[in-house]
Order: structure tokens, then C-alpha cells, then sequence
């Protein structure tokens, strides 16, 4: 190595590497990768003027290969037998940290940090420092980029900026000269008529039989670095009008009619467009040399990967939307649709999807949406539930296994996907879709019916909601009530909690889309890293366990200030029923009783209206609860058991985990028992007593609650007419006298043994 370029590598860029300079690197790295020759060597030009621009003494390319490894494509400093024998797993090395976790890492020393990983074969004795960045695709890691130095040497923002900046551009200037081609995922099975399964996660239950279509939404994009930061500021400007323009269409033909009751999520979508941050980020870029399309591209990428490191899985959910909205802006720069005509019976194939892009299909045509992510509070999850969609997630190889015009079932009820059906499958799925048909019939019959056992028992059946497409089930089901709103479901895809009159809109759109029957708001229930303005020192190991719910409002007064001021505001004059979440003791139901008075007092010295009635309670979701009943009931107007999260606390097994699923039963013994206790304790003290999670929905666990006491259920708009008809079914003496009698059991579950009671007696769901 020469004395000049050692004397080179102890040096910042930042000071005398200009945008323009960017401008005139990225250009060269274009000629270079349209150019003649073999890939091969045009990545080595491309690594030796990378390290001459930005005075380091190595630039390396690892690329991703098959099997999660990655491989030393080309270097520039490093020992050339080096190449193409030098491999990393992900998460090995710190090349490997790179690529496993998608952000970049600067390191003044890099032999100090407990990742590093030796080599002999590359010859890297010689160098300390090392920054290197992922190199993404179409949302996907497919190589680092690393530069190294002789000295220690402290990396910069702006030289990791420049640095992303380039492997960007490099990702995708690799796309398109196929350097990487598509790996081969799984072996084709001998027999092709062989009948394959695939297996996911239920987000919306039902069966759709077509043919496959593949959902496409990655543009590519065609030229990178721009030659006019100009003319592609005015294209991007143009471009966003546009985009404005399709989604107040959107909006506008889904008003009135059944799907209009999404129109918050596409509001939410519409703010995300608007959004100044992320359009000067844009610009900004822009001004760095590259075209509009590859700058769009470069602050989604860079967007996505923060926001997948979030811990909270709803936060990492609104990455679709995030898709969703680049795709859509870089479709319209490239001056094509992102629309498919589709066939007549179409099972859309993604690897996940956003809310418009999902409405962008001819919803007549879709029966059916398979994802290899996805989950369920994702917004097209919500749209597709609206539209009555079969959504089935998490069903892994759909998009290497699965081809385009494939004839395919999607079993939403199994939660299975069946490839290349006989014709004896296809017949009884038929004769399937027609028995769920007519079940919704059914149901419809059952609409206006008093919910009631044949011995006279009156139930109360209401529904959980989180969106105002939600209240449309509250007509279509004819419930009593919402037993369960959940207030924070429409902001988490927001950076900060919207203003109180933000937030009295939304109440008063609730309130009244309720039609007088009660609703009951919960109070903001998330965690620590779903509000930018609760931020934390770092992820949690156990969120559900952590600083969530009202321990995070009560530590941040003002959030939940803001909002009992708007609950207040909206429902002046009105019934008011107010709930708290995750209370583990007496003193936090006081303490958030306290701010309530305090808002309610303010509002009314301030000249406004009371609500006619006030119902203050608390939801039962922490077991030490169990044990402050007495004093508790002196307090509160009502208690509602959560038991999602009561039963993962209770049994010490993450709901989340699915290894822990069939650990516990909510229909055994202790389960039973405890509510029971609990039932009996309210009646006590005269406290009204419901039960608002997913045991409530269904039907066989229904009509235990029933048994031991409960009478006020409330769950998703989905399960009510099932667990209407079984209610309707069963004779409550009969079935207090199975399940009070089983109690003592010390089987694991009763499931088993109820359901063969139901069955003798002719009590089941239609």
C-alpha cells in the first residue's frame, strides 16, 4: 500500500465530500454497471472507485446466497483468493450483524466489538475501523456493503448517509443486471399432481376456490441517478398531487356504501401522504443526485427498517402501509398502474399487502387473500374483513410453491392453502362454500331473535371494536351494544396521539354510529414504543409484561388528560362508560379515577355539558386483581375480564408464541373456577360483570361463561351469530349441572368432554 493512500484513510469525507461529488460517484457507478464486460468485473471496478471516493482503504460487496449465508462478491483492499470462498451466516460476524438486524454499523475499532469475527483468508489484520450498510431490494436484504480503514478512524451521519446511499443504488443496479438470480426455495415434488397443503394463520375464516394471482407491488426502477435535481423535484411534486388525487377517489367511491366504514384507515393513509417529514426527506435525497423514483425508494427503505426494529408488532404492521403508499408514489413516477385486470374467481397471492392496494382489485372478482406475512390488526386485514374476504396469513413458501393461474382452495376455516385440488377436493369444496352461505342465512334468521336460552336465561351479546368500519356489525348483527371500543386502534399508525379535537370527532363518529345503544371506551391501551411521545430507553424483554397500557398514561399524565377531556366533550348530554386497562392494583384505578374527576370537573367550570350518565370501570386482566375484589367493587360501576391477556398471565404462556399454544385451555377448571369466583363477587356488591375477550367468542366457551354466571358477553361482530345460536339452543340448567360438576376435574382441558355433552343434547351452533 502506498504512503499516499495511507495518509488518505485517517480522513473524514464529510468536510470535502459534497452532494455534488455524490452526484458525480453515483454517475460513474452507473456507467460502470450498464457497461461491457463480465459482472465480475464490473463489480470490481465498482468496489475500487467506492474506496477511492471515500478515501478508505477497503470496499467490500457480500452478497446474499441460498440458505441465509453471505458470500464475499468482490473487494477492493482485501486478499482477492478471498472472494467467493470468504462466507458469513447472518447474525455472524459483523457483516452478519449487518444483514441480520437491516441497519448500518460504524465502528471507529472494529476488532473491539464482541461480534467481530477473524478471517484469516481475507487479510484484514491490518485494518481497525469499519462501516458497512445493508444493501436492500424490494424490501429485502440482499447484500452489506463494507468500507474499512488502516486507522481508527470515527464514521460520520453523513458518511453513513452516502454510504446507504450508494449500496442502495447498487442493490438495485444488481437487480437488473441479475447478478443475484431468484433461489429456488423448494424441491418440485416428484409427482406433479401430487396434492400439496400449505399451512398459515385464520384472519378471516371462510373458503375461496379460483385461481391464483400474483400481487406484484415492487416498481422497478429504471434509472437511479439523476442528471437535473431540478426537473425531479417538479416530477415528485407532480407525482404527490397525483397520489393525493387517487386516494381521495378512493375515498370518495367508497362513500356510502358498506366499505365506507373504512373510510378512518384510508383518512390515516391520506395523512401518511401529506406528511411533511417524509416528503422534504425526499427532496432532500433528491438533491443528492438521485432520480425521484430512486429517492422514494432510498427513504422507504430507510424508513422500514426503523420501523421493523420497533419491539410492538402493531408498530411493524404499519410498515404495509408504508409499502403500500412508496408503491403507489413510484408507480405513478414510472407512469404505469399498479392495477391487475383479474379473473373471475381470483385468490390473490402476496407477500403482504396495503389497505388501497387491496382495494385497487375488483373486490367482485376476489375470493380470496394469501400472504407470507401479515397479521390480524394489519389494515388490509381489517379492509378484507369488511369485505368479507377469506384472508389467510403467515403461510410460508406461497410465493415459491405457488404459480400465477395455479387453481387453488384456500381453506380460511382450516387454515390451509390446497395446490392442484382433485376433482373430488374441488367438489366438496363446493359443497362447502354453499353450506357457509347458507349458515349466513341462518344467522340473518336469527337476527331478530331475543338472545335466550329454552329455560328463559337472557343474555346480553356485544361486540369489540377498534375502527369505525367495525360499528357496521353492530347493525348487521343487531347487538346490544360495544362492549369493548378500543380507542388506540386508529392512531397507531400515527406518530403522536391527535389532538382532543381530533379525538372528539372520533368519539362523537362512535356515539353515534352506536344508535343509542351504550358504548364503552378503553382507555389508551398500548405500549411504550407505539406513541412517539412516550418514548423508552430501549425494547423490552417482555412487553406484554412491561411499560404499557395505564402505566404508561398514568406516567404521561397529559395522554390520558387529553383523552377523558375528549370522551367527555363528545358525549355531553349522553351515557358516558369509560374503562380502564391492565389496572394490577386499587391504587391505579384511584389514581386514573382521579384524573377522570379532574377532567370532568374542568369541563363543566368551563361552561359544558356533563354526560347524563357516568360508568367508570376497569378491566380485569392482572390476577392480583383477583385478590382486591372487595375493595375494588366500593369503586367501580363495572369490571370487564380480559381474558386474552389474563390467560397468559395466568398460565405464564405468551399468547404470541405458538409452540405454547395447546399448554392451556380457557375451557378448563381453573378458568371456570376463577371466573365463577369473580361473577359471584360482583353480584355481591351489585357491580356489573362481563367478559370481552376471545373466550367470549366462542360458542362452546360461551356457554360455559354462561354456566358459571356470566350473562354480558361481548366479542368480534363475527361470532355473534354462532354463539346466538347455541345460546338459543341449550337448556342452562342442563349445562350448569355439566359444567359446575366439572369443575374439580383435574384434566387439562374440558373441551372434549363438553363438546360430547352438547352433542348428545342437541345444543350446537347452526
Amino acid at each position: 500500500m502506498s504512503h499516499e493512500r495511507q495518509s488518505m484513510s485517517g480522513k473524514s469525507i464529510s468536510g470535502s465530500f459534497s452532494a455534488g461529488d455524490l452526484r458525480r460517484m453515483l454517475s460513474r457507478l452507473r456507467d460502470v454497471m450498464a457497461g461491457v464486460g463480465a459482472v465480475q468485473g464490473r463489480l470490481d471496478k465498482v468496489v475500487a472507485l467506492i474506496a477511492q471516493d471515500l478515501r478508505a482503504d477497503v470496499c467490500s460487496c457480500y452478497v446474499m446466497r441460498a440458505g441465509e449465508v453471505l458470500e464475499l462478491f468482490a473487494t477492493y483492499g482485501l486478499a482477492q483468493k478471498a472472494v467467493h470462498q470468504t462466507r458469513l451466516r447472518v447474525g455472524e460476524g459483523l457483516v452478519g450483524e449487518i444483514a441480520a438486524h437491516s441497519r448500518p454499523l460504524a465502528l471507529a475499532d472494529a476488532w473491539s466489538h464482541p461480534q467481530f469475527v477473524y478471517r484469516p483468508e481475507t487479510g484484514e489484520d491490518f485494518f481497525r475501523s469499519l462501516m458497512g450498510v445493508p444493501m436492500i431490494q424490494a424490501g429485502r436484504v440482499i447484500g452489506v456493503l463494507v468500507v474499512q480503514t488502516r486507522e481508527e478512524r470515527p464514521f460520520n451521519d453523513w458518511e453513513v448517509e452516502t454510504l446507504e446511499t450508494v449500496a442502495m443504488v447498487i442493490a438495485e443496479l444488481m437487480a437488473a443486471t441479475q447478478v443475484i438470480k431468484r433461489e429456488e426455495l423448494a424441491q418440485q415434488e416428484g409427482n406433479a399432481t401430487l396434492l400439496v397443503r400449505l399451512s398459515g394463520e385464520i384472519l378471516h375464516a371462510g373458503v375461496g376456490i379460483g385461481c391464483a394471482v400474483m400481487h406484484k407491488p415492487h416498481v422497478r426502477i429504471g434509472r437511479l441517478v439523476a442528471d437535473d435535481p431540478v426537473t425531479e423535484q417538479y416530477r415528485l411534486h407532480q407525482a404527490l398531487g397525483t397520489l393525493r388525487e387517487e386516494v381521495d377517489k378512493l375515498i370518495d367511491t367508497s362513500t356510502g356504501e358498506a366499505e365506507g366504514s373504512y373510510g378512518d384507515i384510508l383518512e390515516v393513509y391520506r395523512m401518511f401522504a401529506d406528511d411533511r417529514g417524509w416528503i422534504n426527506k425526499i427532496s432532500e435525497v433528491i438533491s443528492s443526485g438521485l432520480t425521484a423514483e430512486a429517492a422514494v425508494q432510498k427513504v422507504h427503505d430507510d424508513t422500514r427498517l426503523r420501523m421493523m426494529q420497533i419491539n410492538d408488532p402493531i408498530i411493524r404492521e404499519r410498515v404495509q402501509d408504508l409499502d403500500d403508499l412508496a408503491n403507489r408514489l413510484l408507480s405513478i413516477l414510472a407512469g404505469g398502474g399498479l392495477r391487475v385486470e383479474l379473473p373471475d374467481n381470483a385468490i390473490l397471492i402476496c407477500r403482504s399487502i396495503g389497505p388501497t392496494e387491496l382495494l385497487d382489485y375488483d373486490r367482485r372478482k376476489l375470493k380470496g387473500l394469501v400472504m407470507e406475512e401479515g397479521s390480524p390488526t394489519m389494515h388490509a386485514a381489517v379492509v378484507a374483513k369488511a369485505l368479507d374476504i377469506p384472508v389467510l396469513a403467515q403461510v410460508q413458501g406461497a410465493l415459491s410453491r405457488i404459480d400465477a393461474l395455479d387453481q387453488i382452495v384456500l381453506d380460511a376455516n382450516a387454515g390451509q392453502v390446497i395446490l392442484r385440488p382433485s376433482e373430488e377436493v374441488l367438489e366438496a369444496y363446493h359443497a362447502a362454500v354453499e353450506a357457509r352461505v347458507k349458515q349466513k342465512a341462518a344467522y340473518a334468521m336469527f337476527r331478530d331473535l331475543p338472545v335466550v336460552t329454552r329455560d328463559g336465561v337472557k343474555v346480553s351479546l356485544n361486540i369489540n371494536a377498534g375502527f369505525l368500519l367495525d360499528m357496521q356489525g353492530l347493525a348487521e348483527t343487531n347487538a346490544d351494544g360495544i362492549g369493548l371500543y378500543r380507542t388506540e386502534m386508529p392512531f397507531l399508525a400515527m406518530p403522536t396521539l391527535p389532538d382532543v379535537t381530533a379525538q372528539v370527532a372520533l368519539y362523537k363518529q362512535v356515539i353515534d354510529g352506536a344508535k343509542g345503544k351504550p358504548v364503552t371506551f378503553r382507555t389508551l391501551d398500548v405500549g411504550g414504543d407505539k406513541i412517539a411521545a412516550s418514548t423508552v430507553s430501549g425494547p423490552e424483554d417482555n412487553p406484554a409484561m412491561g411499560w404499557r397500557s395505564i402505566r404508561l398514561t398514568l406516567d404521561r399524565p397529559a395522554l390520558l388528560r387529553q383523552q377523558l377531556r375528549a370522551m367527555i366533550k363528545a358525549t355531553e348530554g349522553q351515557v358516558l362508560r369509560v374503562m380502564f386497562p391492565m389496572i394490577a392494583s386499587i391504587a391505579e384505578f384511584d389514581a386514573a379515577h382521579r384524573i377522570f374527576r379532574l377532567e370532568l370537573d374542568r369541563h363543566i367550570r368551563d361552561g359544558g355539558k356533563a354526560p347524563r350518565t357516568v360508568k367508570i370501570g376497569t378491566m380485569l386482566e392482572v390476577p392480583s386483581l383477583l385478590w382486591q375484589l372487595e375493595g375494588l367493587c366500593k369503586r367501580v360501576d363495572f369490571i370487564s375480564i380480559g381474558t386474552n391477556d389474563l390467560m397468559q398471565f395466568m398460565f405464564a404462556a405468551d399468547r404470541g408464541n405458538t409452540r405454547l399454544a395447546n399448554r392451556y385451555d380457557t375451557l378448563s377448571a381453573p378458568v371456570l373456577k376463577m371466573i365463577r369466583d369473580v361473577v359471584r363477587a360482583c353480584a355481591g356488591a351489585g357491580v356489573e360483570v362481563s367478559v370481552c375477550g376471545e373466550m367470549a367468542g366462542k360458542p362452546h366457551d360461551a356457554l360455559a361463561l354462561l354456566a358459571v354466571g356470566c350473562r354480558n358477553l361481548s366479542m368480534s361482530a363475527s361470532s355473534i351469530g354462532a354463539v346466538r345460536a347455541i345460546i338459543r339452543s341449550a337448556t342452562l340448567r342442563d349445562v350448569e349441572s355439566f359444567v359446575l360438576g366439572a369443575l374439580n376435574s383435574d384434566d387439562s382441558s374440558l373441551r372434549e368432554s363438553f363438546r360430547e355433552f352438547t352433542r348428545d343434547r342437541g345444543i350446537a351452533a347452526v
